[in-house]
């Protein structure tokens, strides 16, 4: 289960992350993303509320970053260690601005 929570705030988009980002609800953040990127020069994930994220879920952010390397720019935020130590063995620590 995932629960997506956006915030707007003129250019900027923030979407807070809450439960499993894997497999089944991956396509639901994919969705999100792509629907509400119109005008956003900057867009955060907040995932201090994320337990875990699959190869699903980390494609949609690959996908995200592609997408606002061209229109602005993207940041996660709150990551916890456990998610952390996932995208530093998947090289993800590299291509996502983490803060």
């Amino acid at each position: 289960m995932l629960n997506i929570n956006k915030t707007a705030e003129g250019s900027k988009l923030t979407i807070a992350l809450e439960g499993r980002l894997d497999t089944t609800t991956a396509p639901d953040l994919e969705k999100e993303v792509k629907e509400n990127l119109d005008g956003v020069t900057e867009l955060v994930f907040d995932m201090k509320d994320l337990e875990y994220i699959s190869s699903a879920g980390l494609r949609v952010l690959l996908s995200a970053q592609k997408v606002m390397n061209k229109a602005g720019k993207m940041t996660v935020t709150n990551v916890s260690d456990s998610i952390n130590e996932i995208f530093e063995v998947t090289g993800f620590s590299d291509i996502l601005s983490i803060a």
